[in-house]
């Protein structure tokens, strides 16, 4: 029979670590399930995602922030941590959203769900963009108090942001509570600039009838205690009383309205190559080479992509480009091997001359004000004797140096290699990019399970080698195990289980999702060092 052509072979591959993400997908999406969405309803509720459609521009993306976080803990029952944050256009405006999911053990805070908010929190002060949360929660999820309550980064550290962004920042805060906001979540609306209560649904106290009989013996209900009347017409502590969800929403898209209105988009252009294709961009096997380009022009605007220095250092792609119409400065690595005045390169890897290269790029951004927009493939930085003597510590440290004080914005597309030193250098997590997404395909770790695999017993199999002894069986066993370890690992979806990035994509919409987040990226424009802002 003939072999199967590489491009169906490719496609195939993809599609298969596609499906795998839209089944995990969908399984989180149905929350607590169809009797506590059914709950939910009863209760003239709407769920979070129903919310969050409704607030939403219809026909506008919305890229949520991980709806993968915590999916392979606590026995499956934390989907998306019990609660839902994103990014979309609320009346065309950027906006975030933070909405606690009731189908999910009552909205309840595990330690994930505050890695989550703060995540969302430090997306709108990073990129100065409206936040809205939509507050339906029945407070810490008790047994996992040690990880939710304390700490630098404990549920503090979300009302900390509260205030820098509601008095240092000026970041638009709106708090709906839209059910119950119990104990400590109760100073997350407080802190917020405009608070709606929902009619007969809507709870908002520092303890519930319960709590507050047992300490100090009063007999009362929950609508005297907190309800909605109570503290709109009462204590003053909620601005406006909506009667229902619906109505609540609508009055947070009319005061979306009195934001001001970003600048039309630029004109743009299709992509130079289908975009329909791209699942056939990338080798089925992650070692094998590929054209950079044949991602790129899929994805980018086919007007003016202009590469700098395109025979200098060919294994790192600089180049000048547009996305949906806004200029950009695109940094990827090329995979292969390439000749570029000189000796042969090995694609993915950083040499001393690339990193100058890149740093140069870098720079020339910042001072013309252009976005960053990385594709992450890469294995590291080049070692041996010709490469120390060459200073590649120091033409790397000028490469994450550059990164690092860039003040424009840094959105990262890991999607294939994102490993060691050059995954850093890369603009990876640590830091602070606005955006980092990845492929299916990504694969984020110190190194690849092979080379941890000589790193940790290429003594020992050197020495059976010598001797001519057959490897033993236990030996063998952990060879095993740390292969399959680092596979585990190094797949996308572990990554993002962890927050290691935002969200992981279907290739085919890194369009509009770069897009969405470039636009968010654009609200604040210069100064997006979190770090530098919140002094």
């Amino acid at each position: 029979m003939p072999d199967t052509p590489p491009s169906v072979a490719r496609m195939a591959h993809m599609r298969h670590l596609v499906d795998q993400l839209h089944s995990l997908e969908t399984r989180l999406k149905a929350g607590g399930g169809e009797t506590r969405v059914a709950k939910q309803h009863k209760a003239g509720k709407l769920t979070a995602r129903e919310r969050i459609a409704q607030l939403f521009d219809s026909g506008s993306p919305f890229v949520e922030i991980g709806l993968l976080i915590a999916h392979d803990q606590y026995d499956g029952q934390a989907p998306a941590a019990g609660v839902v944050t994103g990014i979309g256009k609320i009346e065309g405006r950027p906006a975030v959203v933070v909405a606690n999911d009731a189908t999910v053990k009552a909205g309840s805070w595990w330690p994930e769900t505050i890695t989550k908010i703060l995540r969302a929190q430090e997306i709108a002060m990073r990129n100065r963009t409206p936040i809205v949360y939509l507050v339906d929660s029945a407070g810490v999820n008790l047994p996992y108090q040690d990880g939710i309550f304390p700490g630098q980064y404990g549920a503090g550290r979300i009302f900390f942001y509260n205030s820098l962004m509601r008095r240092k920042l000026r970041v638009p805060q709106i708090a709906a509570v839209m059910g119950p906001c119990i104990a400590g979540g109760a100073y997350l609306p407080a802190l917020s600039d405009f608070i709606i209560m929902v009619e007969n649904t809507s709870f908002m106290g520092l303890g519930g009838p319960n709590l507050v009989k047992g300490a100090t013996g009063q007999v009362t209900d929950q609508e005297s205690l907190g309800g909605a009347r109570m503290h709109t017409a009462g204590s003053g502590v909620a601005h406006y009383m909506a009667k229902s969800d619906t109505d609540c929403l609508d009055m947070i898209r009319t005061r979306f309205k009195q934001f001001p209105m970003p600048p039309e988009a630029p004109p743009s252009t299709p992509p130079a190559r289908p975009p329909d294709d791209i699942y056939s961009s990338l080798p089925a096997d992650h070692r094998l080479p590929y054209e950079i380009e044949d991602v790129l022009f899929r994805i980018l605007d086919r007007a003016d992509f202009l590469e700098f220095q395109p025979e200098h250092a060919p294994e790192m792609l600089c180049a000048n480009a547009r996305l949906h119409g806004h200029p950009v400065a695109v940094i990827a690595n090329r995979r292969g091997f390439l000749r570029g005045g000189g000796a042969p390169r090995i694609g993915g890897i950083v040499y001393t001359e690339s990193a100058r290269k890149v740093a140069y790029f870098v720079e020339m951004a910042e001072r013309s004000g252009t976005p960053l927009l990385y594709f992450q493939d890469v294995s590291g930085f080049m070692v041996g004797l010709e490469s120390e003597a060459a200073g590649i510590i120091r033409a790397g440290a000028e490469m994450v140096e550059s990164m690092a004080c860039a003040t424009v914005p840094k959105i990262i597309v890991t999607i294939n290699h994102a490993s060691g030193a050059g995954y850093y250098a890369m603009a990876g997590q640590g830091f602070d990019p606005n955006f980092t997404f990845s492929w299916p395909t990504a694969r984020i770790g110190v190194m690849e399970g092979d080379s941890a695999v000589m790193a940790l017993f290429s003594v020992e199999l050197e020495k059976l080698k010598v001797s001519g002894q057959p490897v033993p069986e236990d030996l063998q066993q952990s060879i095993d195990r740390t292969r399959a370890d680092y596979e585990k690992w190094l797949d996308a979806r572990y990554a993002a289980a962890r927050g290691h990035v935002d969200a992981v994509i279907d290739p085919k919409d890194t369009r509009e999702v770069l897009s969405l987040a470039l636009e968010v990226g654009l609200n604040r424009g210069r100064g997006n060092a979190l770090a530098l802002e919140t002094l």
